[in-house]
């Protein structure tokens, strides 16, 4: 890595860090730590999702995206900066445009990218070709497959007559996002090991076979990654069937929480996939083995989801209310309201007053300039970076020009707009993060005293959910009796990640 490249990269790591208040890597010991590499994700979030894998890979990496982005002022420099390859696009091309030119651009850039992989270097490619709303993988294009087999090729050519370098690996990575275009949502990378796939998939073919034959074996390896791909996203077929899953993951967890008499707190997103890949690997096996159960079962969970919902609860609140807060957790009820309502706001009003506007003009650009969801998080991600510091810098200039202008009229008054100026910029800028953070904490507590209040009210609307949900729990688990599902589940209900997998 260059000095050049280590900076943005630094840079798209803060960016990162602000937009999600948590981002989870694992599996970063799956990279290799030298030779070349593929790496292949699937593309929820725009531009957020380069942005995780550079920000946090420990190599550097060379990224395929298309040729459009490198025409947006600042961010086309970024890309060049970081050493980003052009990709030519079908779907991008003009009526009248020249398609073979477009095909021998496209090739150019591939060739590119497999030299650097063929040269020891990792590469990265969404191989859907494009980002999406969708809980499951787009059918992939040929790129990838493409790129790999061309390095493969060139590492051939160059190991004639000299040493064979280790060949390439295909590296699967999995981006995960609880609500991708929220600030202060979680985000994880998880990094899975190199693929093992047969010769007949990665051997480059000899050079006298024909393009059928290249063509064929291109297919075949890229329906091998689709298939791979599906599996580390966890892809399902709607999101309505992906929000079941998630709440039988919960009311799983809480039950078994409750029947070991422990606290779980919130669980981290490594345990949130990995509690969803289980009551996924086993729902897709006793779908197709025990058909009227699992969909009478799925019903059942349907029903409680909607009442649970209707009542403004979660599966942990059947038992009692949330916590107060992490940091507040020793206060009661009625401290937590005096800190919320009455201290913090007279911290936050420089926040506010200068943020404020910045944040519901980035947010109604968003919604209207978004073509997607998934475009969101990529618009407030690019421009919050640059209007957030304008408007700072504007309010640290008006201060500045504020406090001249009054020890002109007031002799006494101190003259120092620039240490003034820097005061205000740094004010205005921790008022903003201080802001976003009380944000969630007064929804915290909205929460707290309206669960409360509901769970006063209403306790037989309670009892009945919690004994549903003993029912589902024990459902579930006897459904998945015989079954080898991943992780491991410990004595007070997580789901721990080990090597090999656990019955249920």
């Amino acid at each position: 890595m260059n000095r050049t490249y280590r900076a943005l990269t630094l840079l798209l790591r803060v960016l990162v860090r602000i937009f999600f208040r948590r981002v989870e890597i694992l599996g970063l010991e799956h990279l290799p730590a030298s030779g070349g590499g593929l790496l292949v994700a699937w593309h929820p979030n725009g531009l957020v999702d380069p942005a995780v894998v550079l920000a946090h890979c420990p190599r550097r990496v060379v990224i395929g995206a298309r040729h459009g982005l490198f025409q947006v002022p600042l961010l086309g420099a970024l890309m060049r900066r970081l050493g980003c390859v052009p990709i030519y696009r079908a779907i991008d091309q003009s009526p009248d445009g020249d398609e073979t030119a477009r095909r021998a651009a496209n090739r150019r850039s591939l060739d590119a990218m497999a030299r650097a992989v063929a040269d020891g270097s990792l590469a990265l490619l969404f191989p859907e070709g494009d980002s999406h709303d969708h809980p499951h993988p787009l059918a992939l294009k040929y790129g990838a497959a493409r790129l790999y087999l061309r390095a493969r090729e060139l590492m051939r050519e160059q190991a004639e007559g000299s040493a064979t370098a280790p060949a390439p690996v295909i590296v699967p990575v999995g981006l995960h996002y609880d609500r991708k275009q929220v600030f202060g949502s979680r985000a994880l990378m998880a990094v899975h090991p190199p693929l093992e796939l047969p010769a007949e998939l990665v051997e480059p073919l000899p050079p006298r076979a024909s393009d059928d034959e290249r063509r064929a074996q291109v297919a075949r390896l890229t329906e091998a990654l689709e298939r791979v791909l599906e599996e580390v996203v966890h892809a399902t077929d709607s999101w309505e069937l992906n929000r079941l899953m998630h709440r039988a993951r919960r009311l799983v967890r809480a039950e078994r929480a409750r029947r070991a008499g422990t606290v779980l707190h919130r669980p981290s997103m490594a345990e949130r996939m990995l509690g969803f890949a289980r009551l996924w690997a086993g729902y897709r096996e006793r779908v197709s083995t025990h058909p009227e159960e699992t969909r009478a079962l799925m019903e059942r969970i349907r029903g409680y989801d909607e009442e649970l919902r209707a009542l403004g609860l979660s599966d942990s609140d059947l038992e009692k209310g949330p916590p107060l807060h992490v940091l507040t957790s020793v206060l009661n009820l009625a401290g937590q309201l005096l800190l919320v309502y009455l201290l913090l706001p007279p911290l936050l009003i420089v926040g506010y007053a200068v943020n404020l506007p910045t944040a519901v003009g980035l947010q109604m650009l968003a919604r209207r300039t978004a073509k997607r969801f998934k475009d969101e998080a990529t618009i407030k991600l690019l421009v919050g970076a640059l209007a957030f510091p304008a408007t700072w810098l504007l309010a640290s200039v008006l201060v500045a020009w504020g406090e001249r202008h009054l020890s002109v009229l007031f002799p006494n008054f101190p003259d120092a707009p620039i240490w003034t100026g820097a005061l205000a910029f740094a004010l205005c800028a921790l008022g903003g993060l201080v802001a976003l953070h009380y944000s969630r904490l007064l929804a915290v507590t909205r929460r707290a005293v309206r669960v409360r209040l509901t769970r006063t009210r209403r306790r037989s609307a309670l009892e009945h959910l919690r004994q549903e949900r003993a029912r589902l729990h024990d459902a579930i688990l006897e459904l998945a009796v015989g079954l080898d599902l991943p992780g491991l589940v410990a004595p007070d209900g997580r789901i721990l990640a080990r090597e090999g997998r656990a019955g249920a």
